[in-house]
């Protein structure tokens, strides 16, 4: 993906700029040094650390793997609780940083 795609996100100001960083980065499969890129784009406009997370915990790859070990209802629960978890996560460090 390229980073001009993500570089419109919002700044750390704007309230969506945490949820809008995680669906990018659901269909996203990455190494830490695959997304320095990335995240050089997302730092100034405060949405790195939920777009990182996002491709770490919720990239397809990992809930394809995760389907074998979990019902439906869990994976559900399971993506659910780490996106509100990662949305949190984002808003917090935009506070500190």
């Amino acid at each position: 993906m390229p980073e001009d795609a993500l570089a419109g996100i919002p700044g750390r100001e704007a309230r969506w700029s945490a949820p809008v960083a995680v669906a990018p980065g659901v269909p996203l499969h990455s190494g830490a040094a695959g997304m320095l890129p990335v995240v050089q784009a997302l730092i100034a406009r405060g949405a790195a650390p939920a777009f990182m997370m996002a491709v770490a915990a919720l990239s397809l790859l990992e809930l394809i793997s995760l389907r074998r070990a979990l019902k439906p209802q869990l994976l559900a629960v399971f993506v659910s609780v780490a996106a509100v978890g990662i949305i949190a996560i984002g808003y917090l460090f935009n506070l500190v940083i």
